[in-house]
């Protein structure tokens, strides 16, 4: 299997990227540390740490504190590939986050985000 280069690009590449999608939306940065929040189990200031110590991806989310156990609910289509049917581990970690992102730009209510079970 090929190694995705995403895997090895840094965490502060990517932040950014999601801060502007959001902010161009109307949404802020706070709703998008929010919903990383509650994925991986980071709090504001181990963000923070992981952009200053420029983490890769795969690191990110190998030394997440607590990946929620909620997150396979997470479910939908990003870049073409729907990511419940993801079989790579971290690649469908990242498209998840990817999803939340996708979420908090549309507007989509907060509390339908952050998944819980029916």
């Amino acid at each position: 299997m090929t190694r995705h280069k995403i895997f090895d690009m840094t965490f502060a590449s990517i932040y950014p990227m999601y801060v502007n999608k959001v902010e161009r939306k109307g949404h802020s940065r706070a709703e998008l540390n929010e919903v990383v929040e509650w994925l991986t189990g980071y709090d504001e200031d181990a963000l923070d740490r992981t952009i200053e110590d420029e983490s890769t991806m795969e690191e990110f989310f190998a030394q997440a504190p607590a990946m929620n156990p909620n997150a396979p609910l997470i479910t939908g289509v990003i870049c073409g590939h729907r990511v419940e049917d993801i079989e790579d581990p971290l690649m469908q970690q990242i498209r998840w986050m990817d999803k939340l992102v996708d979420e908090v730009a549309r507007g989509k209510k907060m509390e339908n985000i952050l998944r819980t079970p029916a």
